[in-house]
């Protein structure tokens, strides 16, 4: 790349940061450039993480605060993740193959079947898979694969080749931010790939997430939201995002206070 092209991505991303949110059209009159060199120049940014593309233009893209490990997270949001729980775990039925994701609220779920018979848990999640090991009515399948330490959970190739072997009724996984607009993400590009094999591998796909997540935008896009079925969040989730969310024929549950 020559460097006047990397000093106008550098000034269109400028301009974008200070207007928020632009067009294409606007950017091809402020920078005097055609429609393609724009076009090429948002993607560069997108996959740079630094905007978040949208159909005829661009937004900014705040930089996500790194989430931290999952044994500090369980401490966070405590109450809102345990009525997620109570209202995920009435959706799993005796006798059904689930699959459990990663991350602090999934395994508040997992904390609410760990006593139940005739499951089967498929999980590449070391805490979660280890609060089934003592219950001989549930059988667990654990993935291997490359160990992510912050969220003791696997991920890769090897993860993705066994899950494709693999087929559940339900999958219930976590996410970093959820957007009307630009649907599901997270912060950590190597897990990506992960993720989307994950959405593919069930007939039904629960997001399970706390209304932090709503409204947010993270630099690795996972999937679009029709791709999933169901999202359960908290009672303090903002309305207005879930009217949004539902318009794409997503179900959104709320868990009320158990308090």
């Amino acid at each position: 790349m020559n460097i006047s092209r990397i000093r106008q991505q550098e000034e269109i991303h400028q301009f974008i940061v200070a207007k928020q949110v632009v067009t294409i059209k606007e950017l091809c009159n402020e920078f005097n450039s055609s429609e393609a060199t724009i076009r090429r120049t948002l993607k560069d940014l997108s996959n740079r993480g630094l905007i978040a593309r949208k159909r005829g233009g661009a937004s900014y893209l705040p930089p996500t605060v790194p989430e931290p490990p999952v044994y500090l997270r369980v401490t966070e949001q405590t109450a809102n993740k345990e009525a997620i729980a109570k209202a995920t775990a009435e959706l799993i039925k005796d006798g059904e193959t689930i699959f459990l994701g990663s991350g602090s609220t999934v395994l508040a779920v997992a904390q609410l079947l760990k006593h139940r018979n005739n499951l089967t848990v498929i999980s590449n999640s070391l805490p979660v898979i280890n609060l089934f090991s003592n219950n001989p009515n549930i059988s667990s399948i654990i993935l291997g694969g490359l160990l992510r330490n912050s969220e003791l959970s696997m991920l890769g190739y090897l993860t993705e080749q066994a899950i494709k072997e693999l087929r559940a009724d339900k999958a219930i996984i976590g996410i970093r931010a959820i957007d009307p607009k630009t649907g599901l993400a997270n912060d950590y590009l190597p897990e990506t790939v992960t993720d989307r094999t994950i959405v593919q591998m069930s007939k039904k796909v629960i997001v399970v997430a706390d209304h932090t997540k709503f409204g947010k935008v993270a630099s690795c896009f996972v999937s679009p939201l029709p791709s999933i079925n169901t999202i359960i969040t908290d009672w303090e989730v903002d309305i207005d995002i879930v009217h949004q969310i539902e318009e794409y024929g997503v179900k959104v549950l709320i868990a009320p206070c158990n308090e």
